[in-house]
């Protein structure tokens, strides 16, 4: 459990009612349907135009990063390839059979197989590059689901205050119906920019932090590999990899 972003989203609430309850405001202004169903609906509606839908939910799958990012495999995936290189050097690359039939990471097999079909570092790199641009392009693509949420709520809560305002103009001659009125308005502003800087773009910057670890160890993965094929002694590789650290 991440308990920053609990943290966060705790003195998020607590700085908007806080403030409101400062000023002798209630809290129950805030409960504005009609404003909620503008600035959250559309921007729903926005980001589900904006990105094809594996793409939309892949992202919105993502949101669990903030409170349960996965945990980092750096030190492991280091032990790993260290292991990996003991072999190579101990019993040739062909040995590496064994350690591609208990590896189920698509990514770390693509390595070990070009390895064992005796592919050069430059090869290798190469192919693994692509890899990890494509793994890279894919993780950030459904990362910008939230930062288009947070692009999309300001606008709709201008939208929302809008439409609030035409609904007062429409109602001048009955003054019971002005306050109503003039409450989305407001409310909807707020939802806009207090829903986009206080947790889309807060979110969408968590998940780019999670994102740029696990592209970490994939390059971690990689540079061992390329340290395998070039025969590298194991302790050299070891020191280079715990770089990334």
């Amino acid at each position: 459990m991440d308990r920053s972003s609990l943290i966060g989203l705790g003195l998020a609430v607590a700085a908007v009612l806080g403030g409101q309850a400062m000023e002798g405001g209630g809290i129950g202004m805030f409960l504005q349907p009609a404003a909620f169903v503008i600035v959250v609906i559309g921007t729903l509606a926005a980001v589900l135009l904006h990105h094809p839908l594996p793409v939309f939910l892949k992202g919105v799958r993502m949101a669990r990063w903030v409170f349960r990012p996965p945990e980092s495999e750096a030190q492991t995936l280091i032990r790993r390839v260290v292991q990996w290189s003991h072999t190579a050097r101990q019993e040739g690359m062909l040995a590496l059979e064994k350690h591609l039939n208990m590896t189920h990471d698509p990514f770390q097999r693509t390595g070990l197989q070009l390895l064992i079909d005796g592919a050069d570092a430059a090869k290798l790199r190469d192919t693994l590059d692509v890899q990890i641009a494509s793994f890279e392009t894919a993780e950030r693509q459904a990362g910008r689901v939230w930062e288009a949420a947070g692009g999309y709520a300001p606008t709709l809560g201008i939208l929302g205050a809008v439409m609030g305002l035409i609904h007062v103009m429409e109602n001048l001659s009955d003054p019971s119906k002005l306050g109503t009125g003039i409450a989305v308005a407001f409310v909807a502003t707020i939802y806009g920019v207090g829903f986009a800087n206080l947790v889309f773009l807060p979110i969408a910057n968590k998940i780019k932090f999670t994102i740029a670890r696990r592209v970490a160890e994939h390059e971690i993965v990689c540079d061992g590999l390329i340290g395998i094929a070039q025969g590298d002694n194991p302790r050299i590789i070891e020191a280079r990899l715990k770089g990334y650290l």
